[in-house]
């Protein structure tokens, strides 16, 4: 580890279920690991950068956004360079017509496959962030142009992460004095898509956007968290935090998250599945929680969100650590029993960023 990185000391702050928490210092040396100058490296085996797999502009993403928050946080010098790798990447990958390609062999060659929308979302989301919180008036510029350039497509957005990633991305465009009234216009768009399909697949037992629970679910009712605090929609508060209680109920067991497994889901009037069970699902609760905290004041959000961001710590399932203090890396998922041995970026970067939106409620 980096030795002015080791200046950051254990934190200890008072939780209001446990008592006390710590979080251990920033280590930042697997995200290091897997970046060269090209971009961050999407998988591993176990902590070796596997690249034979290549780039992908998700992890790119993911990894820009978790910058931002450590640039936020505590003003890490690394974390500028990483930051222009990962914005130059996302740049390289976005296409003339404003969309993005997803994949890149490590031999830079591009794999022309049509982009996804959830990697275009997630793009936009940490664009957002970059664009509220970036370190120079410079690279914030940049990140505008290719936000800009972006935006259009998310008026034809079919993926709720999709659009739920894209909204969060908005609303923190417009929330950086940002006046553009399409953009406006956008947010209630895209907000009034999820609350129609909330309407239309909710009922007395079952509170949420689609007939199943798969991945990253948080983060659909934590784009409208982010809706209500730019339009100030009663609505999107209300879906949000109704839609949540309902997750609650699928996912924490005795105030320990077991994130809906991907060997099954969980689908309604079905099982849910325990396992395996990913690091991108405890995140997605972490982040909801924050912003939940932020938009409600809410104790009751911190106590969960610290409840999730255990989950990486050794309080899950198996009470086995996904977090490994020597690499600074995280396990690949949680199996039925055993952690996955395998430290990608997408695990890796899902922890730290749950760790600087734990540490920033702590901080409130």
């Amino acid at each position: 580890m980096h030795p002015h990185l080791q200046t950051t000391k254990t934190i200890q702050k008072k939780d209001v279920r446990q008592g006390r928490i710590s979080l251990p210092s920033f280590n930042p040396d697997h995200i290091l690991n897997l970046t060269d100058s090209t971009g961050i490296i999407q998988h591993a085996l176990r902590n070796i950068p596997n690249r034979k797999e290549g780039y992908c502009t998700d992890d790119n993403s993911r990894a820009l956004l978790l910058s931002v928050m450590a640039w936020k946080h505590n003003r890490y010098p690394e974390v500028l360079k990483l930051m222009s790798v990962y914005l130059s990447f996302i740049h390289y990958m976005q296409m003339e017509d404003g969309y993005f390609h997803n994949f890149m062999h490590y031999n830079k060659e591009i794999v022309k496959d049509g982009g996804s929308e959830d990697a275009y979302g997630r793009t936009l989301m940490a664009l957002g962030y970059l664009i509220a919180y970036g370190p120079s008036p410079l690279t914030i510029r940049t990140a505008e142009e290719i936000f800009l350039k972006a935006t259009p497509h998310m008026d034809n957005l079919i993926s709720l992460r999709g659009m739920a990633n894209s909204l969060i991305g908005l609303c923190l465009f417009i929330g950086s004095n940002h006046s553009h009234e399409n953009q406006l216009d956008r947010v209630g768009q895209l907000a009034g898509k999820l609350v129609h399909e909330y309407r239309r697949y909710s009922d007395r037992d079952w509170k949420w956007f689609e007939e199943v629970l798969t991945y990253d679910n948080a983060m659909i009712p934590l784009a409208l968290l982010h809706a209500y605090e730019i339009t100030r929609q009663e609505e999107y508060l209300h879906t949000a935090l109704e839609a949540i209680s309902f997750l609650e109920t699928k996912v924490f067991r005795d105030n320990i998250l077991y994130p809906v497994g991907n060997n099954g889901w969980s689908s309604k009037g079905g099982t849910t599945a325990l396992f395996d069970q990913q690091p991108l699902d405890a995140m997605a609760m972490v982040l909801f929680y924050h912003q939940a905290f932020h938009v409600t004041g809410n104790k009751k959000f911190l106590t969960k969100g610290v409840c999730s961001w255990q989950w990486f710590m050794g309080e899950n399932a198996l009470q086995l650590p996904l977090y490994d203090q020597d690499t600074g890396g995280c396990a690949d998922g949680l199996q039925p029993d055993r952690v996955n041995e395998n430290q990608g970026a997408e695990s890796t970067i899902a922890l730290w960023i749950s760790y600087f939106s734990v540490s920033e409620m702590l901080d409130k």
